[in-house]
Parts: C-alpha cells; structure tokens; sequence
C-alpha cells in the first residue's frame, strides 16, 4: 500500500464517515463543507475517492477505518497508474543536475511529449520521483548543481619515496579533489599538507579540469582553514587570496560533519582502491615519478563505467560541467604568505631578517604584509602603503626616499657632490672652502654637517656669504664660526680693506686651532669699544 501523507489524514476517519453520510441523506457538497466545517474542495475529493472505491452509505459492519482508508487511496492510485504516462526516474536525475533545472520544467516537458496520454499532476509527479529518489543510496540523496562544487581533501595513508642516493624513505600525501555534479576525480602527490604544497595542488587541480567551480568544500585543513567553526570559520589568508584570483568561494565543512563532504569521502575512498592500491608494489625514487603513475592510472579511473549510472565520470564530465566551469584567469596564482608586522622607530619593518620601509607616519602600527617569490608589499587598513623587491640579504635594508621624514630625505641625500653643486650656486669662493673641508677630513662624510652649517649662512646673510668666503680664503680661514664671525663684524663689506691681512702667516692655513687675523681683529676692536 502506498504511504499515505501527513496532509491525507487530516481529515479524521469521522468527518469522512460523515461525509459519506450526509451525501446519503441527500445534502449538496457545499452544505456538508459549511456543516463538518471543511472546504467544498476537501468535500468533493473524498466523495470522488468513495466513487471510484465504490463505496457506498451505509459501510458494512466490519469495515475497519484502515481498510477504509485503504480502499479510498489505492482505487485513485490504481486509476491514476493506469491512465498516466510513465516518468523515467533516473533521466529526471541527470537532468536535475544541469544548472537552473528544476522538477516544474521536467513536468511541463513530460507533458508536453505525452500529450496523447493523460498525464501526472506535478504534485504526483514530484511525489513519484521523491519515492524513487528514497530508495536509491544514500550517497546519491545530495543533489549538485554542474559546475557548483569541488570537494577537497587528503588520503588517510601515504606513498613510500627512496632517496636512490642515501637510501632515506620519506612519505609523500595524497590530494584528492572531487566535482560534485559527475564525480570528476583529480589526484596528485605532494611533501607535505602545509600550505604551500595545498595551493600548487589547488593550481593543478583546476588546469586539470579546465575551469573553475563556483565553490571550493574544503574539509577544516589548517592550511585552508585557521579556526574551524560551524556557523562562521576563519579563512587562511592565503588560501582567501588563492580564491579571490580565481574569481570563487570557500565552504568549508562543518566539524564533524562527514556527510557534507560525502563526495570526497567517497572519491578518498575510490583513489585509494583503484589508485594506491595499484601502485602498492612498486618503488618510487622521486616525487615526480609517482605524480607521472597516478596520471596514468586517474586516466583509467574516470573512464571506468558507473555500476548503476549510465556513463562515466569523465563522460558525465564533458557532458554536465566541462562547459559551465567558469573560465581560468590569465596568470596563475603567485603564492603568497602573509604575516603581521610592527613598524620600527626607524620606519622599517622586519621581514625574515631583511628590513623595509613603510611611511614614516606608520611608526608603532602594525601592518599586513604579503610574499611573494619577488615582491613584499605592505597594507595598513586594508590600503597598500608599500612595495618592495624581496631581498635575502639579512640584516640589510631596503628603503624608499619618500617614506622618510623630510629632514632625513634630506640627510640621505647628503654627498660630496651636493655640498659642491650647492655652493657653487653661491660662488666660487664657497666652492672653495666646501672643497677644502671635504679633502681635509679623514672621511667626506666628517665635514657634511659643517659644510651644511656653512651653505645655511646664506639664509640669515643673503648675497654676502660669497664675500664672507672670500675673505676667510684670504685669511687662511675655513671653519663656520670663522666665516660667521666674518659676517658678524661685516668684514665682508666692500669697504673692508683686503690688503691689511695680505701678509697673513700661511701658518693661518695650515691648522685649523690658529685663530688668524680676523680673530684679533674682532677681539681688539671690542677692548676699544669697551
């Protein structure tokens, strides 16, 4: 007997007897319905029901209330089995599975080609497939959209690899990925689990396919999964980054719940029988040996035939999502890492022992930085704020001229040369004196404070700085506080008379402790006055 509904009892067995009752005494349906409380619908359908079971008032004496019941539902399902075109269950499946259809287009298609038959309703329609959609396994209950998931994981054990050279044994893991809609299967060998190993995988598996699926399931993998949670995980910065190039999501499973990566599961499961299994006896010496082995024999995995499906799954494959993948971008994914970083009092910042600038306004913030093979690049907010060039040289630094206050842009900008190209903006004589503190001192860089000391005079004296050098040239004088004291007592003026101090010692030149004559010119002029 057919499973009655929840809706079919409703109506309790005595409003049906009353039904039949009243129908008996001569009253029309809509007097029953506004009697009993019921629509004329609900009224109609059960005098219909008793019509067809022939079943008539008064019932005889050992009719039950199941066997009424019984004979009222399964008269309408054999006249209805009788007279409707039958529905290929499985053909719905495979047709379920393609994007965007649903059970109401399938009936008016049904319709539309059995018009010379009479037909299902869409509620027995949907009814009938949803009792044979129960009956087939389990594992086929989930249905997937073409082109909407790949289910993501690894196998339980692993493949020995031989160093030939040293004869050390190093186990490689097994990555398998699974499309939802034609069980498509991909599987490589990698190292590790860590992350960078899971994104070359991820890379391959996708060139493999061809495209990319609207949704990555991964099982709570650290390296795609930070925090595993039910209603909110943490995505792994990388593995996020990974997702946004390819233009798709991350649906992490939940905890513990094994049915919702059912697919990987059961393509874990598949690879390890028909994969692994096969390879049990051989001995590989390097990785790449064994990826070109599992290659050869996922070749042979998708090609073999469906026990209870039609095809395969590489034929499901061409057939259903080959051409609703979305499209691979142009580059592939560069891998990147990324870690949290503190800006220095000296605007850089620490990367694997190498130093990079960031704006100075940054300093005691932290920042987001990303690597590459190539390129660091630095977020604040979200914001980019720096890019460098990656360097391997520890304890070096890499800095950008504008990240610097302006004073220190300055400084960093401090030469031989600029303190020459700027004094000769002034004249010759202050080429001259600049050039003499730079070829005096042990190192240049001991005279460019005081040769900066000496450019900044012609601030505070504009137009007599030149003069002020050249007397202090005549003088055999070449520091600041001489030439300051020069314009301080306006011994620059032209009224000066040079040739007073013509025969000033040339010992004055030869060291800068003796004072020289604008020394004691100054001093004696100040005894006079006071």
């Amino acid at each position: 007997m057919k499973r009655l509904t929840h809706k079919q009892r409703e109506v309790s067995m005595r409003k049906i007897k009353e039904i039949l009752r009243l129908h008996a005494s001569g009253l029309s349906q809509r007097q029953i319905a506004t009697s009993l409380h019921l629509s004329a619908g609900a009224v109609n359908k059960y005098l219909q029901l008793a019509h067809l079971a022939h079943i008539n008032w008064p019932l005889p004496d050992k009719c039950t209330d199941n066997q009424l019941l019984h004979q009222l539902y399964q008269s309408k399902i054999k006249a209805t089995t009788k007279k409707s075109a039958s529905i290929n269950c499985t053909m719905l499946r495979q047709e379920l599975i393609k994007k965007h259809v649903t059970l109401q287009l399938l009936w008016e298609e049904y319709c539309a080609r059995n018009q010379q038959t009479q037909c299902y309703s869409y509620s027995q329609f949907c009814r009938l497939y949803k009792t044979w959609q129960g009956t087939q396994q389990l594992s086929m209950r989930q249905t997937h959209k073409a082109g909407d998931k790949v289910f993501i994981d690894y196998c339980g054990p692993t493949v020995p690899i031989t160093n030939a050279a040293t004869g050390e044994i190093r186990q490689a893991q097994i990555f398998v990925a699974v499309l939802g809609a034609s069980n498509f299967t991909y599987a490589d060998a990698t190292w590790t689990q860590r992350l960078s190993d899971w994104i070359s995988s991820h890379i391959r598996m996708l060139n493999y396919y061809g495209g990319v699926p609207h949704l990555l399931v991964p099982d709570n993998l650290k390296s795609g999964v930070t925090k595993a949670c039910k209603y909110d995980p943490d995505m792994n910065r990388t593995y996020a980054d990974f997702a946004l190039h390819y233009d798709t999501a991350i649906l992490p499973t939940r905890p513990r719940k094994p049915k919702d990566k059912a697919k990987a599961e059961v393509g874990v499961l598949i690879v390890e029988r028909w994969i692994l299994a096969r390879l049990r006896h051989q001995s590989f010496f390097s990785l790449y040996a064994l990826n070109q082995a599992i290659k050869i024999l996922l070749v042979d995995l998708n090609n073999r035939p469906f026990k209870k499906l039609t095809g395969c799954r590489k034929s499901q494959f061409d057939l259903l999502e080959k051409n609703v993948l979305k499209p691979l971008p142009q580059q592939a994914y560069e891998y990147a890492a990324y870690k949290i970083a503190r800006v220095n009092l000296d605007y850089h910042i620490e990367v694997q022992k190498h130093y990079y600038s960031v704006p100075f306004a940054l300093v005691k913030n932290e920042v987001d930085v990303r690597l590459t093979a190539t390129m660091v690049e630095i977020f604040f907010n979200s914001n980019r704020v720096a890019v460098h060039k990656r360097s391997t040289l520890p304890g070096a630094h890499t800095t950008q001229i504008e990240h610097m206050p302006i004073a220190h842009q300055k400084q960093a900008g401090w030469s031989a040369d600029y303190f020459l190209n700027e004094a000769i903006k002034i004249g010759l004589s202050t080429r001259d004196i600049i050039q003499y503190n730079l070829t005096h001192r042990k190192h240049p860089e001991q005279s460019y404070r005081s040769n900066l000391g000496i450019l900044r005079l012609e601030k505070t004296y504009k137009g007599r700085l030149e003069n002020a050098c050249r007397y202090a040239l005549a003088q055999g004088c070449y520091r600041r506080k001489n030439i300051l004291s020069i314009l301080q007592k306006g011994l620059d003026q032209p009224a000066t008379d040079l040739s007073l101090d013509a025969a000033a010692p040339d010992s004055c030149q030869l060291h800068e402790n003796i004072r020289g004559a604008v020394y004691y010119q100054s001093h004696s002029s100040e005894k006079e006055e006071s």
